[in-house]
């Protein structure tokens, strides 16, 4: 997304440091009755999410961000960054922003989005945004033991196994085996890369007509949004939907 204002001046953007319960957070943005929780993913933090609140402050809403376990300010913090701890850690936010605000929405990225999609369900959200959305941990994680060369028996033996992508860890697994999603009530917005590695196409797809989400893939970005081409088209999905 671009950085910078109509004559190339890069925009100042109101920003209040805060601390929600011992969590680093941001809230962005003039004043106003709508708000959007946005959770980040994997190897963010909470400051990235200062060209979304740009966007959405345009639109009347503020935006308020905050830092996962082991991310930004927490990254020497041993409460690590599990769907426990994330689910906790997004509960003490929405309880925050609920209290204070008329109107809640969610942007949630990536491991984001499966917290959110564990923790939120009850949640009276008046619109989502995923991007780059993990729905099927659980393909995930087993593509990830076969990409490491571990088994299931090894993992339940080890119970913890350090890889080149990611530490595998039995009791994750046993709960993504025991806790599909099955249930998501809220009008959401979907932006997939067609190159994603990470999730396919086809859970995607049967995310979105199970629960009736609106889904734009862009065929030639990969899961992360990050080359050039892709901050206009992530720019141009926020604008049509936010």
């Amino acid at each position: 997304m671009s950085k910078n204002g109509e004559k190339g001046e890069k925009l100042e953007m109101k920003k209040e440091i805060l601390c929600i319960d011992g969590i680093p957070a941001i809230l962005w943005g003039k004043t106003s009755e709508k708000i959007y929780i946005h959770v980040h993913g994997k190897m963010s933090r909470k400051e990235y999410a200062e060209q979304f609140a740009i966007i959405a402050d345009n639109e009347g809403y503020q935006t308020l961000s905050f830092d996962l376990p082991e991310h930004g300010e927490r990254t020497d913090n041993a409460y690590r960054c599990d769907v426990w701890n994330g689910m906790h850690d997004l509960n003490v936010i929405a309880d925050y922003v609920f209290g204070k605000w008329n109107q809640v929405s969610l942007f949630a990225c990536s491991l984001g989005a499966y917290f959110s999609l564990n923790t939120y369900v009850n949640r009276p959200f008046d619109k989502c945004l995923f991007q780059s959305p993990i729905v099927d941990m659980k393909w995930l994680v087993e593509h990830m033991m076969m990409w490491s060369g571990v088994t299931e028996k090894q993992l339940e033996e080890e119970k913890e196994i350090v890889t080149d992508i990611d530490t595998l860890r039995w009791d994750y697994y046993q709960y993504i085996q025991t806790h599909p999603i099955t249930k998501w009530l809220f009008a959401t917005s979907i932006l997939y890369g067609g190159k994603d590695n990470l999730q396919p196409l086809e859970s995607l797809q049967s995310f979105t007509d199970k629960f009736q989400c609106r889904l734009t893939v862009s065929e030639q970005s990969e899961h992360p949004f990050m080359s050039p081409s892709d901050y206009g088209v992530v720019e141009q999905w926020l604008l049509e939907n936010i």
